[in-house]
């Protein structure tokens, strides 16, 4: 998000404002400059909002024959969760079968880093980064899998620590066959 997109002034009022009807006093030390340091941050964590997934892949090669299965795993991220505005984090995993063309590995991590720089839920994540692949690269097949833990469900609510959320979405020849998607989760199971 820049700066067009969020106008401070008017973040660090509603901070001010929230602080205040919670019955903080906004003027003690600790407090003073927190709107100014609530509205930066807001402007870093949602910079995705109304930025395209797929321009994170722009820049793509000849896959020069290569056929095998190719995986990049533990991308860590971190987001905010729709529906209450705390954070969720984990890893994303993304394997893929070419067609034509690749992309450079590190094109992934700012895939992964985009789609999470906005309020999201982790079952629309893992679709958008598995549809900007296949929308881009139009590879035989993609396969990406976000683990995630939500605060919302480990801090606030029911409060079960520790629990971790699991969404996979599979493209093309992933949809048909079993023994890629096995090979993909040894992929990610080894260390």
């Amino acid at each position: 998000m820049t700066t067009e997109l969020i106008q401070r002034d008017i973040v660090e009022g509603y901070i001010r404002g929230l602080l205040d009807v919670m019955g903080e006093d906004t003027e003690r030390e600790g407090l003073k400059e927190t709107p100014k340091r609530v509205a930066k941050m807001l402007e870093e964590v949602f910079a995705g909002i109304g930025v395209d997934p797929e321009t994170a892949l722009t820049t793509t090669f000849q896959s020069e024959g290569y056929d095998g299965m190719i995986v990049v795993k533990d991308i860590d991220y971190y987001t905010f969760c729709e529906h209450h505005l705390v954070p969720f984090f984990g890893k994303a995993h993304i394997g893929y079968l070419p067609g034509n063309r690749i992309v450079g590995l590190s094109k992934f991590a700012r895939l992964v880093e985009l789609t999470s720089k906005r309020p999201q839920v982790q079952e629309r994540m893992t679709d958008q980064i598995a549809g900007a692949i296949a929308n881009v690269l139009q590879p035989k097949g993609v396969i990406v899998t976000l683990e995630g833990q939500h605060l919302c469900m480990c801090a606030r609510g029911v409060k079960k620590p520790g629990s971790s959320t699991v969404t996979t979405v599979k493209k093309g020849i992933f949809k048909e066959q079993e023994s890629l998607i096995r090979e993909f989760e040894r992929n990610i199971d080894a260390r």
